[in-house]
């Protein structure tokens, strides 16, 4: 049977109990965690208030997931993601994020038939060079704007007299630095989707009266 293209309305009541409207049902953390495989789209909805918290649902069911043992998140992963909340870069890592997952997605079933013929071989190490690559472009854009420079630790930190400074940078060079990082982020963001075979590349027609 064909999926609706609406997404399913969940309603969660102050007894943290779950009802699909679309079945009239009460629905448990699993349940949901089945729709999203199946690629069954829902949002969730506070039936007290009316707000949504779809992404709050969506965490409490990694967390499940992650507590049964089936670990998709690294230790060093998560405390990186921790250390970005509150950070000035914090608005850049949804999107990198996004990207990098949508990426991986669109090529899961190359990735899929690399990983069952071997997960050692050649295939397999392309993709953790690919993953690498990836990271290191984004770090590379990440340092530009850290609060310190590699190496230097916050004030107050206890640490011996440093050789000199370096004057801080002027509030016009960190402009020129934000636009370069802006750069630096659409070629990354270029390079993810090159990774993608593109079906039929459109061929964009010159305007009338066109010189070159």
């Amino acid at each position: 049977m064909a999926k609706s293209q609406e997404p399913v309305t969940i309603k969660k009541y102050a007894n943290r109990r779950l009802y699909n409207t679309g079945t009239s049902t009460y629905v448990t953390l699993e349940d949901l965690a089945n729709m999203v495989k199946e690629g069954e789209d829902f949002v969730v909805y506070d039936a007290k208030n009316g707000d949504d918290i779809t992404h709050s649902v969506l965490t409490q069911i990694i967390f499940e997931q992650e507590n049964k043992g089936q670990n998709l998140l690294p230790i060093a992963f998560l405390r990186q993601i921790i250390r970005f909340y509150g950070d000035s870069m914090q608005m850049l890592v949804p999107r990198y994020l996004e990207a990098s997952i949508d990426s991986f997605t669109k090529d899961q079933g190359k990735f899929r038939e690399h990983v069952a013929k071997t997960m050692t071989g050649p295939s397999f190490i392309g993709l953790d060079d690919h993953v690498r690559r990836n990271m290191e472009m984004f770090e590379r854009a990440f340092h530009m704007f850290l609060p310190f420079p590699k190496g230097e630790e916050p004030a107050g930190t206890v640490a011996p007299t440093p050789p000199a400074q370096t004057p801080a940078v002027p509030v016009a060079e960190r402009s020129d630095d934000l636009d370069a990082l802006k750069r630096q982020m659409a070629d990354m963001q270029a390079k993810l989707e090159q990774l993608v075979p593109k079906s039929e590349p459109k061929s964009e027609s010159k305007p009338e009266g066109s010189d070159s």
